[in-house]
């Protein structure tokens, strides 16, 4: 077998091959063996039809056929190993010249990861917001606290902002009651804003007993999106009591004596998570430099294929699980179909440019996957989807998904080495040392959020 490849621009080659005919050998016996347990000749047992009867019968073209597409696919593998290429996606073939007992020969057209020429990423220079936590930040987690702790006890008043309301609802749309339109001992809090838009005010200035209707677009359910007239009663009303902040409090809602430990607490808490979202923030910022030093071309049909992932995803999982449309979705967004597609083919460009390129300082840098950083992000993964480690773990083996789940922990390692190359200064001037962040944060999440869900096409593409 002989191969050429000719470059049509950065990211798509064509193969051309010649396959000499006794290179078909092994295809024509393979071809023969399946027609013969496929036909039935009279005088001849199944199985043991000779060569030349079943081409007097069926033909000879219908035996090279067979031989041939039994063999393209690993003379055209043969090709791309020879060729060392990187294919993404099915390649377009087409024969060329088939020759009986002579030769074939065929093309096949295929994108290909580009060639990336890392740069000097050492001078990589951010700016992240600083890591600040004031009085009002701690007062209103400590309220947070407090709020949890919130009891409840029925008054004879009307209903006020802050008061428990326990409603029977019913939904009316063009005046017919919907199946799925009532609900009895609802629990609702006034100025929550959980339910339905319009319900505060309806329900502000009822007593127990009392009923009040409005209209309201539905959320969710079979009528979601329609304006519906909902009927709502007021069965009970009850006033929310907050705990009084001292000692006592501190006592009954944290493993702490003193208020002021569940302050200092808090304090902690609070400065970890916001080193946290610095992290992030640097990672972020980092990646988006050094995507703007490197010249990364992007195959068009892998884009496509990416943006129609993208779409799909959200409209018939996320949204279908919210009860939206997409043209609800952008209506809520505020925005229009035009820059809905701009933004999702943006983010799917920005997804397959961050794939190449941490994948290319994967290789350049030899970095390696052990077992452990292995496990530790598919408990991570794990904890996110809501399935046990176990459960998860099942679902990537049966999927073959295990070498996507090292690609992500690979690029994750590969954005942390040009954020550790990089100079990181908060708001105020001070140099940021990520280095215990990282840690937890590095390994990949913004990485992932980038190229995970943009990247998939590709991962399936070369699946």
């Amino acid at each position: 077998m002989k191969s050429a490849v000719e470059t049509l621009n950065p990211t798509r080659v064509r193969l051309t091959v010649e396959v000499p005919f006794e290179e078909l050998k092994d295809s024509l016996d393979a071809a023969y063996k399946k027609i013969n347990q496929q036909v039935t000749v009279k005088g001849f047992r199944k199985g043991k039809i000779p060569a030349r009867v079943i081409d007097q019968r069926f033909g000879r073209g219908a035996v090279l056929e067979e031989a041939v597409n039994d063999a393209l696919p690993k003379f055209y593998t043969d090709a791309v190993n020879e060729a060392e290429l990187t294919p993404l996606g099915q390649p377009e073939v087409d024969i060329t010249e088939l020759k009986d007992g002579e030769t074939l020969n065929f093309t096949a057209e295929v994108d290909i990861r580009p060639a990336i020429e890392i740069p000097d990423y050492s001078g990589i220079e951010v700016e992240v917001d600083a890591v600040e936590v004031t009085d009002e930040d701690v007062d209103k987690a400590v309220e947070q606290l407090r709020e949890r702790f919130a009891s409840t006890s029925p008054v004879e008043r009307a209903a006020e902002d802050g008061d428990v309301v326990t409603l029977d609802l019913e939904a009316k749309v063009d005046g017919e009651v919907l199946e799925d339109g009532i609900a009895d001992g609802v629990s609702y809090t006034i100025g929550s804003g959980e339910l339905l838009d319009g319900i505060d005010d309806a329900v502000k200035g009822v007593e127990a007993g009392g009923e009040a209707t409005f209209t309201s677009e539905l959320k969710g359910g079979s009528a979601a999106g329609k304006e519906a007239e909902v009927t709502v009663k007021v069965t009970q009303v009850a006033a929310r009591e907050l705990p009084a902040l001292d000692d006592d409090f501190a006592q009954l809602a944290s493993e702490f004596d003193t208020l002021d430990e569940v302050r200092a607490d808090s304090r902690k808490r609070l400065e970890s998570m916001k080193q946290y979202d610095q992290a992030t923030q640097a990672q972020e910022r980092v990646l988006d430099k050094l995507l703007e030093l490197v010249e990364i071309p992007v195959p068009e049909k892998l884009l496509e294929d990416e943006v129609n992932t993208r779409k799909h995803n959200l409209e018939h999982h996320q949204l279908g699980q919210m009860g939206l449309t997409l043209d609800k979705y952008l209506e809520i967004q505020g925005k229009t179909a035009e820059e809905f597609e701009t933004e999702t083919r943006d983010a799917a460009v920005k997804g397959i440019k961050t794939q190449f390129v941490l994948d290319e300082l994967v290789n350049k840098e030899k970095l390696n996957v052990s077992q452990e950083e292995l496990t530790e992000h598919l408990m991570r993964r794990a904890a996110s989807s809501g399935m046990s480690p176990d459960q998860f773990a099942q679902a990537v083996v049966q999927n073959n998904q295990v070498p996507l789940l090292v690609g992500e922990v690979a690029r994750g390692k590969a954005l942390a080495v040009v954020v550790e190359a990089a100079t990181v200064k908060d708001t105020n001037g001070e140099v940021v040392d990520l280095e215990d962040e990282e840690d937890e944060s590095a390994e990949g999440e913004t990485a992932e959020a980038a190229a995970e869900g943009e990247g998939e096409g590709e991962e399936k593409a070369e699946a």
